[in-house]
């Protein structure tokens, strides 16, 4: 195939991209934890969840694309707390790229094979982050230093109104932190023992000595995940976000992977302040969840901290009774399907899609024992492998060795050498795992995948209206007592009890006084 479909500027750019995530990549496995379980085979079901995203992301982000531009999805993962949001996107192009890598060490593909699909997994990626960071106008959270800031001031001061302040040893402090406690290890355990049902963001200054971190716990409900079909029948809520202000502590990182690191240390004392919300693409944005009262926050937060645990129960006892093949679907599954919610706001979710293995995937099942797939795991992360190694002479980020993590495309195409274009489309798939029941939770209730595309497909959030879609903080900042910044703010406000109809031209001095009259 000649190269008339892709120009200079195009692979200058996407190596770019490829040579940015490499480098973070790296650093990001290096200073983690190993990548190992005790009941699930980590490693394995990552590796198959690659190959899984090699097959299949092309075809599935041009689909989402065929209803829903990147740059559409990126507005809108702003305004919920669903799985779109980092960590989701800032993992899925490594899972494909780690795919391509390890099927080049294994003589399988080339670096000049399946370049169209390459350039357009990476082009759309960069417009997804763009837009979805474009109130920090970063494309990562790496190049802001480990930190994220996306959400728009009407929201954090919504977020900064309401909250109810708490202290060590009360019973609003003890509820939130038994339900995040709660939550975060069902979340665990509903991700197969990986960190990729939470996220993190932040952190927003609420005053000199207070800082606010916003965490969302995602995937909790009846949705996409089979295992968890009536495992937690008994969850309402399948995204749940809790703001959480922590005094005399400074987020210092707050990295791609939703971790985040803090000097001194974040620890439960530092927890001064709490609010609860729910979202979807269904829902216009945060609605809060018990907040009308201090008594009843404390309420909720219990009776969710039930709900969660006794999912758990659940969850632990249908996990007992599985076959290796079966835990092996379920982790490469939540893997691969990181960032499945795309399809959901764009209202082409099928699960065919996103909870089946590939044919092409599923042909390299045998080699995944456990012992090859910590190696190879092992290897591709820090890069051990002969594609990874380049001239002598080189020097990676982060380390002094001749390598990156993930293979470049070659210029010579752009001269005539011999390339491949795509993968393919889609191969139909198989599972171990039972069937999934067609039902999934949302902000409006359970129902079919066909009911919840159709209204994904009708709704149109607030905020991406036309008239308010590009109305950013720097439009704010100059017309902030326009009727239109007034429409836009007072309409953020309306479910908020302090700030409801009090409009636009709002500091963070004039919020402090609100809370505390």
């Amino acid at each position: 195939m000649n190269a008339n479909k892709i120009t200079y500027a195009q692979l200058l750019e996407t190596n770019n991209l490829i040579q940015n995530h490499g480098d973070e990549s790296y650093w990001l496995c290096v200073t983690r934890t190993v990548q190992e379980s005790k009941l699930f085979p980590v490693p394995a079901y990552m590796m198959l969840s690659y190959l899984m995203a090699y097959y299949r992301y092309p075809s599935l982000f041009r689909k989402i694309e065929s209803r829903m531009s990147a740059e559409e999805l990126g507005d809108r993962a702003r305004n919920m707390g669903m799985k779109i949001t980092n960590p989701a996107m800032s993992y899925a192009p490594d899972f494909y790229l780690f795919g391509r890598e390890w099927l080049m060490n294994m003589g399988v593909v080339r670096p000049t094979d399946a370049v169209e699909d390459l350039v357009y997994v990476m082009d759309f990626w960069k417009r997804f982050q763009l837009a979805y960071h474009r109130n920090d106008a970063h494309i990562t959270n790496k190049e802001f230093g480990h930190r994220s800031q996306v959400v728009p001031e009407r929201q954090l001061q919504m977020y900064h109104a309401d909250m109810y302040d708490c202290k060590a040893g009360d019973e609003l402090h003890e509820a939130a932190h038994a339900f995040m406690a709660a939550a975060s290890q069902y979340g665990f355990l509903v991700s197969c023992e990986s960190r990729i049902s939470l996220h993190n963001d932040g952190p927003y200054k609420l005053d000199d000595n207070t800082q606010l971190i916003i965490r969302d716990f995602m995937d909790l409900a009846e949705s996409d995940l089979p295992w968890l079909d009536d495992a937690a029948e008994g969850v309402e809520y399948n995204n749940i976000t809790v703001t959480m202000a922590a005094r005399d502590c400074h987020f210092y990182l707050v990295d791609d992977w939703g971790s985040f690191e803090s000097t001194p240390e974040f620890s439960a004392d530092k927890l001064v302040g709490v609010g609860l919300y729910c979202s979807d693409n269904l829902s216009d944005g945060h609605v809060p969840l018990g907040m009308g009262s201090r008594e009843e926050l404390i309420a909720t937060f219990r009776r969710l901290t039930e709900q969660v645990r006794e999912a758990t129960n659940k969850l632990w006892l249908k996990i007992a009774g599985w076959s290796r093949d079966q835990m092996l679907d379920a982790g490469a599954i939540t893997y691969f399907a990181i960032c499945k919610d795309l399809a959901h706001v764009a209202g082409v979710y099928d699960p065919e899609d996103w909870i089946k293995v590939d044919e092409r995937a599923e042909r390299f099942r045998p080699l995944l024992n456990d012992e090859y797939s910590r190696d190879v795991l092992g290897d591709l992360c820090t890069g051990g492998n002969p594609t990874q190694k380049i001239q002598e002479y080189a020097m990676m980020q982060h380390g002094n060795a001749n390598t990156r993590l993930y293979s470049l495309i070659p210029y010579a195409i752009l001269s005539g050498e011999p390339y491949t274009a795509t993968s393919g489309p889609i191969y139909p798939g198989i599972t171990y795992l039972p069937q999934k029941k067609d039902v999934y939770t949302t902000t409006r209730g359970k129902m079919s995948y066909d009911e919840y595309n159709r209204l994904s497909r009708e709704s149109i959030p607030t905020s991406l209206r036309p008239e308010f879609r590009h109305l950013c903080d720097t439009w704010v900042k100059y017309n902030a007592h326009s009727d239109l910044a007034n429409a836009l703010y007072t309409t953020e406000q309306q479910q908020s009890r302090r700030l409801r109809g009090k409009g636009a031209g709002l500091t963070r001095a004039d919020i402090a006084a609100l809370r505390k009259a």
